[in-house]
C-alpha cells in the first residue's frame, strides 16, 4: 500500500472534478494555473490535507482547502467530502456577475443597423459610465 500513501496534485484534482480529465489537470498544473502560497506547482507535487491551493479554470477562480486524499474519480457528491471550496463571496460574485451584465441586442431579422442606427448606438455607448470613466483615464 506503499502507492496509497503518495497523491499527484494532477489527480487529485481530477478525482474531485474540477477538471474534467487527467490530462486537463496536468496542463493547467504546467501552465501555472495551479498554485500553492502562491507558488505555481508541478503536477507531480503531493497533495497533503490541509493544503489550500488557487485554481484558475477559464474566468473562474477557486480556492481549494484539501480535507481528504481521494484516489479515484466519483460522483460529485461524494467528491464534495475531500475539498472545501473557501473562495471568498466576492470572488463568486464577481464571476457570475460577468454573465448578468447588459449588452446591447437587436431583434432577429432585423439586419445590418443603418448609419443612423449605428450613430445611435454609439450615442448610446458614449454616455455609458463605463465608457466616461475609460475616457476620462485617458486625459
Amino acid at each position: 500500500m506503499a502507492e496509497k500513501e503518495k497523491l499527484r496534485i494532477d489527480k487529485y484534482l481530477w478525482s474531485i472534478r474540477v477538471f474534467k480529465t487527467r490530462t486537463l489537470a496536468t496542463e493547467a498544473c504546467k501552465a501555472g494555473r495551479v498554485k500553492l502560497d502562491g507558488q505555481n506547482i508541478k503536477p507531480s507535487h503531493e497533495v497533503k490535507v490541509g493544503e489550500l491551493y488557487h485554481v484558475s479554470k477559464g474566468i473562474e477562480r477557486k480556492q481549494l482547502k484539501v480535507t481528504g486524499l481521494l484516489y479515484n474519480r466519483v460522483d460529485a457528491k461524494t467528491a464534495v467530502n475531500y475539498y472545501d471550496d473557501v473562495t471568498p463571496h466576492e470572488e463568486t460574485f464577481k464571476y457570475k456577475s460577468m454573465f448578468h451584465a447588459p449588452s446591447l441586442q437587436r431583434d432577429r431579422g432585423t439586419g445590418r443597423p443603418t448609419k443612423k442606427d449605428r450613430r445611435e448606438i454609439d450615442d448610446l455607448l458614449d454616455e455609458s459610465p463605463e465608457t466616461k470613466k475609460f475616457w476620462e483615464d485617458d486625459e
